[in-house]
């Protein structure tokens, strides 16, 4: 690795050296132009890389990258997309200075414990890291300044393997760093940039990495490094250590430490924005250093009000952070007499008054500490604002100002490149530069109806191949047993309607809701004349029991004879394989708790291609919903246990309206009317929920008054 913040590829002709800066900017994980470019290079390695450009340079032999470069046809290739690449980069984003301000302002600092951008950087757990990879691609698009930063994981989130038995273990297999498209940050000297956490005794460090995500840069803090003892080095191994202690001492290091990156990287910031209360702490560390230049705490904490941005995705007071009184004690006695405060003073900024003996909440501190506050969709805001208003009240006396803005996905990751070939055709050329446009989205209409079942069919094969190939390769690895391969999938049919559940094993999500009634389950499945399959995904917490459990009783069922082989759990779900289904599958399955549904982004990655929602009324569908788009039950009141009728609202739809619709096909062999909702499903959701609105919203709402305050 040299020390002008690129990868060194010793094999690399003069010809193709603009490979090197492409393959170390994430920009090509959403251009499927680029990615091509590395496809052509070899096929096979390509996919063994795991569509991975600088694993793949790496691994090339010279003479490969020496016959790309003398073939004038790929040359021409590489020309037209380094040429957009680097206008890409020159550019600043027209759409943020005509709209907000001048994209010279000083940046917005974001600030989140995970990110979900490619599977080459397993930084993400669950869709509150894919919201922050597409909040990061979206304001590169766009132009917004913004500067991020989070934890560089060695160890990642969860590498899953199912045991025999159908349990879920965990599989150590630490980030390949010097394979993967991150490059260590460099002091001027050329040596690793080693940052101290302020006011933290014993003293803690962490080295810095950074990810180019198009214009905007990722800063990545890792701890793993000889300076800190065996414990501190520790802090940064895996995203959300289940140790209450060493927790707080990784939030303690995201916030304060992420903040001290910034100043020591010279990286000045207008305004910040927290995406969850994981890391709060930066902001006291804006006070804190506002007190020291001689400030008031009263005076720092008005303007750092003025100018942060939190957004909370946690529907339920059981997923917010709270650390007891006495172990922040242990490591803030010595910080807050920096702010300016006593102890008492100090705890309060993180007391919930509807829980004030139960810990300091970092939410509490995060809803307190910023003046722009926001849920992530509009039933989420409702339930947010009734959560926290014994917190408002007891601040301000008044109603809850929290607003929301509605989660959105990154169209350019999300679609797939053969729907965008197809969108390309029908919804002229510039589709995809104006995709929050409702309007242009009405031109799908005019697809034949052929041409998008044909699309559609393709990508559910791929899928089940994909399926397949990852159950052989686990056979002729591990040898296991045949009734595990059969619940992973190998008997899935390309021609049965397929249901896709996939996402975190939370027990409030439910995921084995559609097993409640296994006999009449058992019948849906196996009809000979309309069968169903569905097919599972998803890791639970490692110290999640019972999510675990549920896990377990999908793998067993799927072995069951009597459901014949239409169960699939499809083993260790991340980014890669989340494409693959949301393309793929026929229908998206979504029953959670209400209202413990945030928002659900994962649904709206189906939706944009077309799959239809079967989906309860709570978080984002309450809004996507129309009627014609998909299934949606559970709007009525329920008390009690309420799985019964969950349950039973899911067969009887599945019974009496989408099964029947599915099958109904012309004699040209195409369910026409299925398209239709396939169509209605696209044109209702595709500009609404994307991430191009959100952040616009996140811009014109917030950003503005941020940065207008900041000056």
């Amino acid at each position: 690795m040299t020390s002008n913040g690129q990868y060194d590829f010793p094999d690399l002709p003069e010809k193709l050296s603009g490979l090197a800066p492409l393959a170390c900017n994430l920009w090509w994980s959403w251009h499927p132009e680029a990615r091509m470019l590395f496809k052509r290079l070899d096929r096979e390695r390509w996919k063994q890389s795991i569509h991975n450009p600088v694993k793949l340079l790496r691994n090339l032999p010279g003479e490969a990258l020496a016959a790309a470069a003398a073939d004038s046809d790929y040359l021409r290739h590489y020309d037209a997309v380094l040429s957009r690449f680097k206008h890409y980069l020159a550019s600043r984003g027209e759409w943020f200075q005509g709209h907000v301000a001048d994209p010279e302002s000083l940046p917005i600092a974001y600030f989140s414990a995970e990110y979900g951008l490619h599977h080459s950087l397993p930084f993400y757990a669950g869709g509150l890291g894919f919201l922050a990879g597409d909040h990061l691609k979206e304001c590169s698009d766009l132009g917004v300044p913004l500067v991020a930063v989070g934890f560089m994981y060695p160890e990642g989130y969860l590498r899953q393997k199912i045991r025999e038995d159908g349990w879920q273990e965990g599989v150590d297999e630490p980030l390949e760093r010097d394979a993967a498209p991150i490059l260590r940050v460099l002091t001027d000297t050329g040596e690793p940039l080693i940052v101290r956490v302020p006011q933290m005794e014993p003293p803690i460090h962490v080295a810095v990495w950074q990810v180019a995500v198009g214009r905007i840069t990722l800063y990545l803090m890792d701890t793993d490094i000889e300076a800190n003892e065996a414990w501190n080095r520790n802090i940064s191994a895996h995203l959300y250590i289940g140790d209450m202690e060493q927790r707080l001492r990784q939030e303690i290091v995201l916030g304060i430490g992420g903040y001290e990156v910034l100043n020591a990287l010279g990286i000045k910031h207008s305004a910040l924005h927290l995406n969850e209360g994981h890391p709060a702490f930066a902001l006291l560390e804006r006070i804190r250093e506002r007190v020291q230049a001689g400030s008031s705490f009263e005076a720092a904490a008005e303007q750092i009000r003025a100018t942060s941005i939190f957004t909370t995705h946690t529907p339920v007071p059981a997923g917010h952070d709270v650390f007891p009184f006495a172990l922040m004690e242990k490591y803030f006695r010595s910080y807050w007499p920096a702010l300016g405060l006593d102890r008492e003073k100090f705890f309060k900024l993180g007391t919930n008054p509807a829980a004030p003996a139960a810990g300091f909440n970092m939410t509490a501190l995060a809803l307190t500490m910023a003046s722009h506050r926001n849920a992530v969709s509009q039933k989420h805001g409702e339930v947010t604002r009734h959560m926290w208003q014994p917190l408002c009240e007891g601040t301000t006396g008044k109603p809850c100002l929290i607003d929301h803005v509605t989660n959105g996905v990154h169209v350019p990751t999300w679609i797939e490149p053969k729907m965008a070939l197809l969108f390309n055709r029908y919804l002229g050329p510039d589709w995809l530069d104006n995709h929050d446009d409702p309007a242009v989205w009405e031109l799908i209409d005019d697809i034949p109806d052929e041409e998008l079942w044909q699309t559609h069919f393709w990508l559910k094969n791929k899928l089940i191949n994909v399926i397949r190939e990852r159950v052989r390769q686990r056979w002729v690895q591990d040898r296991f047993s045949p009734s595990l391969a059969l619940a992973e999938g190998v008997m899935l049919d390309p021609t049965v309607l397929t249901i896709g559940f996939a996402r975190r094993f939370a027990t409030y999500k439910r995921a084995d809701l559609i097993l409640h009634d296994q006999q009449r389950l058992q019948k849906i499945l196996n009809d000979p004349w309309q069968p169903v399959q569905i097919v599972f995904a998803g890791k639970a917490h490692p110290a999640d029991l019972p999510g675990i459990h549920i896990l377990q009783e999908i793998l067993q069922t799927g072995r069951d004879p009597g459901f014949g082989g239409r169960i699939a759990f499809v083993e260790d779900y991340g980014e890669q394989l989340a494409q693959y289904l949301v393309h793929g599958v026929d229908v998206w399955l979504n029953n959670p708790l209400p209202p413990m549904e945030a928002c659900g982004t994962s649904g709206m990655k189906a939706a944009l291609n077309g799959v239809p929602q079967l989906s309860i009324m709570d978080g984002w569908w309450q809004e996507g919903y129309n009627g014609r788009n998909g299934w949606a039950f559970g709007q009525q009141e329920t008390t009690g246990d309420r799985t019964d009728a969950d349950a039973g609202a899911i067969y009887d739809l599945l019974e009496q309206e989408i099964i029947p619709l599915y099958y109904r096909k012309g004699s040209d062999g195409i369910p026409h009317d299925w398209v239709q909702v396939m169509k209605e499903t696209i044109k209702s959701n595709a500009a609404t929920f994307s991430a191009r609105r959100m952040v616009k919203d996140y811009a014109l709402r917030f950003y503005a008054t941020a940065l207008k305050d900041a000056r």
